[in-house]
């Protein structure tokens, strides 16, 4: 197999990240945890146990312009301004990114933040009918031309508070592979959305990548069937998976997106409940790394420049004390790689 096109990623050799969600309600704690744990790419964290508004969905359409969404019953909802629940989304992402600020005093790495994708936003995000955004092509468009513009914004906002800082955007979308097969339940639950064009999902994407200019974007997914060679051909500078979900039958996909300069976050950590055993063997917790690199046939001195380790998804649903340590592991875990890469 060719190896890869460019190894010279922003985060450097050996990197390790979280995927974006932390446990509790506490800003400053999330970030302490962060900054105390990572050494080369951090992560602005996101505290969904806060309730409505600090969720995934939630915060993203906190970022929309001209576009304003609140909560009902059934989940977000577009509506016609910004209420309280565009308001507390608002609040809330100030105050992670004063805890941010506080903690990065001086910070010259990469630094990542993350905002739900277009397509999964549009699976999730109704119009007022109640039925998804994703059924209307013309709402799948305005919602991405929002997105990007809020995105600018955002991004900015992080350059200015976190200045030495090399900025990383993520785009969560585990909803993606559903969009594309035609997965995602009309909101009966009797039928699905018809499945999207993968020529308009990639397009779409592209759109959003250029948001970041010439910083890097990761798009991450913790569901099946990850689309690798989309993804690669919307631009992404890094894929971030879940890799306990990997089969061989996806070698090909990873292999030629490698080739052609896309890194991988693999995602190899629980995101919570491991044992003490699998947080005191780096070694082993990338063996299946290790495993997938040999089948791809590349060199081992590429693989901690290409391959970031994470947990297998956000660390929400974990106890403060396990997310540091599972953070502390993926620091170890990548210098493994790096140290003994076959």
């Amino acid at each position: 197999m060719t190896e890869p096109s460019t190894n010279a990623f922003p985060w450097g050799p050996a990197a390790a990240t979280g995927v974006g969600s932390m446990p509790g309600e506490d800003a400053r704690e999330a970030a302490r945890i962060v900054a105390g744990s990572l050494e080369t790419l951090l992560h602005l964290s996101e505290l969904p146990a806060r309730g409505p508004g600090a969720d995934m969905i939630g915060r993203t359409a906190g970022l929309l312009v001209e576009l304003y969404a609140r909560v009902e019953p059934s989940g977000w909802r577009v509506g016609d301004r910004p209420g309280r629940d565009t308001r507390r989304a608002r609040a809330w992402l100030r105050e992670d990114l004063d805890a941010l600020e506080e903690f990065t005093q001086g910070y010259t790495g990469a630094l990542k933040v993350a905002a739900v994708g277009p397509w999964t936003l549009a699976a999730a995000l109704e119009r007022r009918n109640g039925e998804a955004m994703l059924g209307d092509a013309g709402a799948c468009r305005d919602l991405a031309a929002s997105l990007a513009e809020g995105l600018r914004g955002h991004l900015a906002e992080v350059r200015r508070r976190v200045p030495g800082a090399t900025v990383v955007l993520q785009l969560d979308e585990p909803s993606l592979t559903a969009v594309l097969t035609g997965r995602v339940p009309t909101a009966s639950g009797y039928r699905t959305h018809r499945a999207v064009d993968r020529a308009v999902a990639e397009e779409t994407l592209r759109g959003l990548v250029a948001v970041a200019g010439d910083d890097p974007v990761v798009v991450h997914s913790c569901a099946p069937g990850v689309p690798f060679a989309l993804l690669r051909r919307a631009g992404a500078t890094a894929v971030s998976f879940d890799a306990g979900l990997l089969t061989e039958r996806d070698d090909d996909m990873i292999g030629e997106a490698v080739e052609g300069g896309i890194a991988l976050f693999a995602g190899v950590i629980p995101g919570a409940g491991a044992t003490p055993g699998e947080l005191s063997d780096p070694a082993g917790t990338v063996s299946g790394v290790r495993s997938l690199w040999r089948r791809l046939g590349l060199s081992p001195e590429l693989l901690a420049k290409s391959v970031a380790i994470t947990p297998t998804c956000g660390l929400a649903g974990a106890t403060p004390a396990y997310a540091a340590a599972a953070l502390e592991h993926c620091v170890r875990a990548a210098r493994s790689l790096a140290d003994n890469p076959e």
